[in-house]
């Protein structure tokens, strides 16, 4: 049994400024990406024990869906008032967490790939803990 549930993602505003990422949850609060993600082709492999963002953004590319991998730290009654998703996946598990991306657990850490064409839109991976923070935009093997 998970520690915590999968939670539907809905659709949050989104604004790409030359700083970073900015999302506005459901209930109006912001949060902040810094830094222009940096271009990954092919499968990204997170550091096992940060924690694991995916957004992908609608052809506007002002709104789009968040989902978190594998957090335990957030109760589900606070993700479904962002509109935050989480999908909850067992080392060796495999899902497709929105049409186009696909997370695997390798022990802990999360192996995402994505095909932005399928997708329909731009795919990021944040990855963060206390002391470090990181973003991808991610693209298909070509």
């Amino acid at each position: 049994m998970s520690y915590r549930n999968d939670v539907a993602p809905e659709t949050l505003p989104v604004e790409l400024t030359s700083d970073g990422v900015v999302l506005t949850y459901a209930d109006g609060r912001e949060t902040f990406y810094n830094g222009v993600p940096e271009r990954h082709e092919g499968t990204l492999r997170t550091n096992p024990g940060m924690h694991v963002q995916v957004l992908v953004l609608a052809p506007t590319e002002t709104e789009g869906v968040m989902c978190y991998v594998n957090d335990r730290d957030t109760h589900d009654d606070v993700l479904e008032t962002t509109g935050v998703g989480r999908v909850m996946l067992e080392p060796g598990e495999t899902t497709e967490i929105f049409p186009g991306v696909t997370v695997e657990m390798d022990g802990y850490a999360a192996e995402i790939t994505a095909d932005p064409e399928i997708a329909r839109g731009r795919v990021f991976v944040f990855e963060e803990d206390e002391t470090r923070e990181y973003s991808f935009e991610l693209f298909a093997d070509e």
